[in-house]
């Protein structure tokens, strides 16, 4: 997992460097290696994706593509940016590194890809986030109804996509356990924000990394694992394709509370120590309120008037070393995953070029 001190470095120093042009990138490093296995996945998946849409009804079709990046609102063709498909191509490799060809994924990344738009849906209505990508989200283009309903029928042609493939069962049940432990995430995500920042009621180190796993990690590893269920692998090879993605959440999302606070606006593209403005409990925030500098950290969290010093004061206070440390211990918990696991030699290391790149966040 060559990438992986690059990434936690830049996360500690707070600055990264953006990737050169295609053309002038050395096809060797891991990076390229997982932008073109993103590639290559979502190639073999997006037929298939645009071909479930297109069951659903006209109007919640629309608003589908919509949020997928394929169209305007009225329906006209967009080239917008719907995400790299990461989940898409942690099902397929699931798959390969079961030892079947990537197509037997393709169900499983359609249907993975479907419940994470679901929950975006759902999601920007419960933050009331404006935007999205660069364009208005769902339920502002659309309004809020709308978009629930868009939310529910993408979460309906999940299952049903499933359900009809030969092992649909088994992976319907993989896919309901995710789904529970992402609403128990995102619930506790929502209650975290009215949680004093000091004190017996204060929010720890212990639950965020639940939620976080819950919340991020959860369907990271489903995908994997249905992947891997529809390729025809056992249950154990399954259940450890589950835990690496599960840790994997928890890395990538501490990472990205690290750059929330301290990393390049020219790199991250938010501003600088947005998630302070914001007031957001993230983990280097939890563990420096835990600290004995943590009233100092609480007064100016409060009022928000100084983010500047805010962010040096947690730095001080161990928040950003201590998040780095705990970042570092969940991809060493996904290697080992892997590790313990017969994958195909080929999957395997296209796998891993992956989860390196997911904690990329200068690329």
């Amino acid at each position: 997992m060559t990438a992986l001190p690059t990434t936690l470095e830049a996360a500690r120093r707070g600055t990264a460097t953006p990737s050169p042009p295609a053309a002038q990138r050395d096809p060797a490093t891991g990076a390229d290696v997982a932008l073109r296995v993103l590639d290559r996945c979502r190639d073999q998946v997006r037929p298939a994706l645009e071909e479930a849409v297109g069951r659903l009804h006209p109007w919640v079709g629309e608003m589908a593509a919509y949020s997928f990046g394929w169209c305007e609102v009225g329906g006209a063709p967009a080239f917008a940016s719907g995400g790299k498909g990461v989940r898409q191509a942690l099902a397929v490799l699931g798959a390969e590194a079961a030892g079947a060809p990537g197509r037997a994924g393709v169900a499983a990344a359609v249907a993975v890809e479907l419940v994470h738009t679901f929950s975006l849906l759902h999601d920007d209505i419960m933050d009331g986030d404006a935007d999205r990508r660069g364009r208005p989200t769902v339920w502002r283009a659309y309004g809020t109804g709308p978009a629930v309903l868009a939310g529910d029928a993408l979460f309906a042609l999940a299952v049903e996509t499933l359900a009809a493939q030969p092992r649909g069962a088994q992976a319907v049940r993989t896919l309901s356990v995710a789904l529970g432990d992402l609403v128990r995430g995102q619930a506790d995500d929502l209650l975290f924000a009215d949680r004093p920042w000091t004190g017996p009621e204060r929010v720890g180190p212990d639950e965020y990394r639940a939620m976080a796993e819950r919340k991020t990690g959860a369907l990271l590893g489903c995908a994997a694992a249905v992947g891997a269920v529809l390729g025809g692998a056992g249950p154990g090879t399954a259940a450890a394709l589950d835990r690496a993605g599960r840790h994997l959440g928890v890395a990538f999302q501490i990472v990205d509370d690290v750059l929330g606070i301290w990393g390049d606006p020219r790199v991250t593209g938010k501003p600088v120590h947005g998630d302070l403005r914001e007031r957001k409990k993230t983990y280097p925030v939890l563990v420096a309120l835990g600290s004995p500098l943590g009233g100092r950290v609480a007064a100016l969290l409060e009022t928000g008037d100084a983010p500047e010093t805010a962010a040096a004061l947690i730095e001080e206070a161990g928040g950003r070393s201590a998040a780095m440390t705990e970042a570092r211990r969940h991809l060493t918990a996904v290697e080992t995953a892997l590790a313990g696991t017969p994958l195909a030699t080929g999957a395997a290391e296209d796998l891993r070029s992956l989860l390196a790149y997911l904690v990329r966040r200068d690329t």
